[in-house]
């Protein structure tokens, strides 16, 4: 194989754009800068090392964080509260008060400090959610009368503050004291730091402050309520301050004119240099530990090293600027790198497609035989990309909006709607019980009982361990059938792309899909077969041994064995179609239908053998003007358990039924569905058991015992 070949099979733009569609890549710049800092102070500061003045560091490290915990999170709210400092600063003077004038017991001098925290978040959170009052002014004017306050207060205590000792195991433990040789306060920090990532990312009002925080207007229509979350996010605010002063009371024992001056300043860098984005909703209370870490290190380092108070602000001043310039820049462009290296094309070769030309002598020689076929619910159905039929003979079809119709009568004149699933329901098989049992694009598998009632059958599978990616969700389930021992077999068409960019899978040409099976009995879901061009049409073979599947941009069909002594082996069925196979379906005879949703293009299959072609047109091009297969000219072909090809049937005008994705064999007639049709066809078959239909060739007339789901 060729070096070139080699690249594009393996190309390295694979991982380099799953890396970069990964959330936590959103804080690689703060993460490259944590390093950066940390590896600058060590180099700077190797005595700073010892497992001594590092237990100090996380001591003194504790209370800038959690102030930095609470602006992150008034600013994942869509805010900002500048008040942080201040409420320290008065937190810590409080704390001192209660327990060292007023002698309170240590929880609830405590809970005093806390309860002032949360009145000063309390006054934010009314005046910005409820008062709807600008939260830059409105937590400005708190800095202002609290630290008015502070100064007022530690110049008119001076004197008792000067002589009071605190005596209490539990306050020296907060200031000192070790667990397990860790700081009291870095423990009660990685504690808080924790809950909070669990309150944002995996409890609802977190998620609704998240959300919130993203769009207001957004989250209001969705039913959030959005007051509420702003009031919580500066109600916490306002807690994790006064908690970050209750550490520091209880580490310094006294109080002066300096505590928590300047500190919204260094928490609002901490929170800009870890990437969290001053519009709201994006971020975590990981990238603001890291960005409290930078900076923390930062100033350490620059007071360790003996530099000028002034400077250092400075340098805190023009780290915020370099912070925010990179985040901009990264946030702005991680987009477009992504859409640059994401699309990654492979070499396909292809050997020329056999011809349909009408006098050919192939089993594919183009006919009429669809041009005049029968029309049932024209007008009445988007997109009938699967259809099926029940044990009473009624017509069952997907469309785009989510429904399933249903079509029963006289000449299925009578139209209804079955099931609202949602999604984009794709391909449909019966179970024993008549659950209809759907393939839904982004959703998974569903289920619908006779009474109508959905329900999930499965949502995941297991997860591929060395994939960086994420495929345990199942994102483009596409067609599906039941063998008679109950298991479900799938196709996911692809684990990269989603429903509305399915055909960029087409222009990769790769293994992005997998075969998977469900077990009801024992609930449980796994990936039976992986790296698939394109799995699409699913067919379980007469003899219920082995599995039928297609790869729709291959041009194949495969077999794999479920059963006998080929199990878990695969082997092609047919190679080289002259069209995109889509679902497969079992016949009266013994054979098998397939649909050709298109047709190959000698064009298009020179394109798959061009990667670097294919590259320079998704990125280059707008996507109205790309070369894309032929989607638009269908037919359906049967074809023998050995791959022989014995029949096919066309519309050559692409009037009736352009877009050919499935059939249905039922009582001597041919149904047939489309992605792109507005109406669902018959044609009655010659020579065929007109009593033989899908249900009864596996569940028998009287198969059905009872119903489940």
């Amino acid at each position: 194989m060729s070096v070139a070949r080699l690249w594009y099979r393996y190309s390295p733009q694979i991982l380099i754009g799953e890396l970069l569609e990964k959330r936590w890549m959103e804080a690689f710049v703060p993460f490259v800068l944590m390093l950066m800092v940390i590896g600058a102070f060590a180099l700077a500061l190797p005595s700073q090392l010892s497992w001594i003045s590092l237990q100090y560091l996380l001591r003194d490290f504790a209370p800038i964080a959690l102030v930095t915990f609470a602006m992150a999170l008034a600013i994942l709210s869509g805010g900002i509260d500048l008040s942080v400092g201040a409420t320290f600063a008065v937190a810590n003077f409080v704390a001192i008060y209660l327990a060292g004038v007023l002698e309170w017991p240590i929880p609830a001098a405590i809970l005093g400090t806390l309860a002032f925290g949360a009145f000063a978040g309390t006054v934010n959170g009314l005046l910005i959610a409820y008062l709807r009052t600008r939260p830059f002014l409105t937590t400005m004017v708190m800095l202002i009368i609290l630290r008015a306050l502070y100064d007022k207060l530690i110049n008119g205590y001076t004197v008792e503050l000067s002589s009071i000792m605190i005596e209490d195991p539990l306050w020296t433990m907060m200031g000192g004291g070790k667990i397990l040789g860790l700081p009291f306060a870095a423990i009660s920090l990685l504690v808080i730091g924790v809950a909070l990532h669990f309150y944002l990312s995996r409890i609802r009002p977190g998620l609704h402050l998240m959300a919130v925080g993203s769009s207001r207007k957004a989250a209001r229509h969705a039913g959030i309520p959005v007051r509420r979350a702003i009031f919580s996010a500066y109600l916490m605010s306002g807690l994790l301050s006064s908690f970050a002063g209750v550490i520091y009371a209880a580490r310094q024992n006294s109080v002066g004119t300096g505590v928590g001056q300047g500190w919204e300043i260094t928490a609002l860098a901490a929170v800009v240099l870890g990437g969290i984005s001053l519009n709201g909703g994006r971020g975590s209370i990981a990238r603001a530990a890291m960005g409290a870490i930078a900076i923390f290190l930062t100033v350490n380092g620059l007071v360790q090293s003996g530099v000028h108070g002034s400077l250092t602000s400075a340098t805190v001043g023009l780290v915020l600027l370099v912070a925010m310039g990179f985040n901009v820049k990264w946030a702005k462009n991680k987009a477009k790198i992504t859409q640059k290296v994401y699309v990654s094309p492979t070499w396909v070769d292809f050997t020329p497609a056999p011809s349909i030309a009408a006098d050919s002598g192939t089993p594919f020689a183009a006919n009429d035989r669809l041009q005049e076929v029968e029309t049932i619910g024209l007008n009445q159905i988007e997109g009938p990309e699967d259809v099926i039929l029940d044990r009473q003979d009624r017509l069952y079809a997907v469309t785009r909006n989510g429904s399933i119709i249903r079509f029963s009568g006289p000449d299925f004149g009578t139209r209804e709607e079955f099931a609202r699933i949602g999604g984009r329901p794709l391909g449909m098989a019966f179970d024993r019980d008549e659950n209809l049992i759907v393939c839904v694009a982004g959703m998974g598998v569903y289920g619908v009982t006779p009474e109508r009632r959905v329900y999930k059958v499965t949502d995941e599978t297991n997860r591929s361990w060395l994939s960086i990616k994420d495929d345990s969700r199942l994102s483009l389930a596409d067609d599906l059938d039941i063998a008679p021992d109950g298991k479900i077999y799938f196709s996911e068409a692809t684990i990269r792309y989603d429903l509305q960019n399915w055909a960029l899978d087409g222009f990769e040409g790769r293994g992005n899909g997998r075969l998977i099976c469900h077990d009801p009995a024992t609930g449980t879901t796994r990936t039976i077969l992986k790296d698939i061009a394109f799995p699409n049409g699913v067919c379980v073979a007469h003899d219920g041994q082995s599995i039928l599947f297609c790869s729709t941009w291959l041009c194949k069909v495969f077999r794999y064995w479920i059963a006998g002594p080929k199990t878990g082996r695969t082997e092609v069925v047919i190679d080289n179609l002259p069209g995109y196979p889509d679902n497969i379906n079992r016949s009266s005879d013994g054979n098998y239908w397939l649909a050709f949703v298109g047709l190959r293009s000698p064009v298009y299959d020179l394109a798959m053998a061009s990667p670097g072609f294919r590259i320079r047109m998704v990125k280059r091009i707008p996507r109205d003007e790309w070369l894309i297969p032929g989607l638009n000219y269908g037919a359906v072909i049967k074809f023998a358990d050995s791959g022989a090809v014995l029949e096919s049937l066309w519309d050559p005008k692409s009037e009736a039924h352009p877009t050919i994705t499935s059939m249905r064999e039922h009582k001597g007639w041919l149904y047939i569905g489309g992605l792109e049709n507005n109406r669902i066809g018959r044609i009655r078959l010659n020579g065929v058991d007109e009593g033989w239909t899908g249900w009864n060739s596996y569940w028998g007339t009287d198969a059905r015992s009872g119903r489940k789901g």
